[in-house]
């Protein structure tokens, strides 16, 4: 097995704080940067799996680098530079306490609800007769409450407002964003072969304006299914080919966890997670079309630490 970082303790120049999330650890310096590091942890169901994944990390940093980039038109984000395969650094902001969701097609927690009998979800009502994969007329909006320990909750555009947790003038610009994106990731995925089937966004504020920031259009964010095939596995009712976490998910429900009380965590044989690895870098090589190139995985800490330190003594940061 690959070496996985699962966690970190770097003490940067100008360090400040250190917040550390299910998946990335965000250090903030001086002058209101960030150096967001991707480790190999992976969560599901709200739980960190008590396993790292070798070099996932780096997939979401590259790929979420390159949708940042790829969108820079549609909207600002935090984003100065990536100096290590694993580390992005950018501008701090204050983040918004809404995830934006965006739902092309009825799958992952909007299949489940429907299959439980729901038809409203966050306030959007979802057409009868639907099966599970089957495409939105439009896509729909279903946002988040942002919590810092234990589940995102569903809320509704009126209840966002009505609680004044984002100002509706805030709120509606969020939505515009959020279809624009979706829009070019949708657009960028049908060139790979690729349906970007859902995914979140996340923005903030910073100098009074409203920015997007930590990942997009990756597979911990998002969910993809591959086209070649879509219509006939959707008339035979059969599984969709996907690259998400879902298939993760899935192994947890099978082995009866979903993150309730009581429930206990079921240990990863090695095999799963080279094969969670795999799926990774799978991604990685269709939606950029191009060639994965492994990090080295000995000494990471080492190679990160001197990298950032690199990078924040010759990078215009101003």
């Amino acid at each position: 097995m690959e070496k996985a970082i699962v966690k970190t303790d770097f003490n940067f120049p100008g360090q400040q704080k250190v917040y550390k999330g299910k998946v990335r650890d965000v250090y903030t310096l001086e002058n209101d940067l960030l150096v967001m590091v991707a480790s190999d942890r992976i969560s599901a169901f709200d739980h960190i799996l008590p396993k790292g994944i070798p070099h996932k990390g780096q997939v979401l940093n590259q790929v979420a680098t390159l949708f940042l980039e790829a969108t820079r038109d549609i909207v600002p984000n935090w984003l100065i530079g990536t100096p290590d395969p694993s580390v992005a650094i950018g501008y701090a902001c204050e983040p918004i306490r809404v995830e934006m969701v965006i739902r092309g097609y009825l799958a992952g927690h909007a299949a489940r609800e429907y299959k439980a009998g729901k038809r409203v979800l966050c306030g959007v009502e979802l057409p009868e007769g639907m099966k599970e994969n089957d495409r939105f007329p439009e896509p729909i909006i279903t946002p988040a409450t942002k919590a810092d320990e234990g589940h995102d909750e569903d809320i509704s555009r009126e209840d966002i407002i009505a609680k004044n947790i984002v100002p509706e003038a805030i709120y509606t610009q969020l939505e515009n964003y959020t279809r624009a994106l979706f829009q070019r990731g949708t657009e960028m995925a049908a060139k790979q072969g690729l349906i970007l089937v859902d995914t979140k966004y996340e923005f903030g504020i910073r100098n009074g304006e409203v920015i997007l920031i930590d990942e997009i259009h990756t597979p911990d964010s998002s969910r993809y299914f591959y086209a070649d095939g879509y219509e006939e596995r959707q008339e035979k009712g059969e599984p969709q080919k996907q690259l998400s976490k879902e298939f993760v998910r899935q192994w947890l429900i099978e082995h009866n966890f979903q993150g309730l009380d009581g429930q206990q965590m079921p240990v990863m044989p090695d095999e799963f997670v080279e094969t969670i690895t795999e799926r990774y870098i799978e991604l990685y090589e269709r939606i950029t079309g191009k060639e994965f190139q492994k990090a080295a995985t000995d000494n990471i800490e080492e190679r990160i630490y001197a990298n950032v330190l690199r990078f924040l003594e010759t990078a215009d940061l101003r």
